[in-house]
């Protein structure tokens, strides 16, 4: 199973006073005893990054970064081009390039699932970790 790791699930894992961080602890776990395939994009890692930086938190953000051993698979042009797609289509939701790009990624590799507490993986009709059966 490889399964697509956002910046919300990075930061509830890292974050102890983060609402969803017993849930994703939990999940990683499982995830784990599942020998999935966590695996990040450079725009997440970018974005997870920023946001533990900029929630106070930049010893742990140069941590977490410096110690990821998660694969990184990087943004192409075409999922750019996806994203920009997906960004013209939906204009009723509010995805960030970001969450556009992750998307592009994920149908263009084919991923079972997302770990994410981002509602806008399945807004946009990706299946996450509370679709999973362990």
């Amino acid at each position: 199973m490889r399964v697509f790791v956002d910046s919300s699930a990075v930061a509830a894992l890292l974050l102890e006073n983060d609402r969803n961080h017993r849930a994703a602890v939990g999940v990683l776990r499982r995830l784990t005893e599942a020998k999935a395939e966590l695996v990040l994009s450079n725009f997440i890692v970018a974005e997870t990054y920023d946001l533990l930086a900029v929630r106070a938190y930049p010893a742990k953000a140069r941590e977490w970064f410096l110690a990821n051993t998660w694969s990184v698979e990087r943004i192409s042009a075409r999922d750019e081009k996806k994203a920009r797609e997906i960004i013209e289509k939906y204009t009723d939701k509010d995805f960030s390039y970001t969450d556009a790009t992750s998307f592009a990624l994920m149908e263009r590799l084919g991923f079972d699932a997302a770990f994410t507490y981002d509602r806008h993986f399945e807004q946009y009709g990706m299946l996450t970790q509370k679709s999973l059966r362990f």
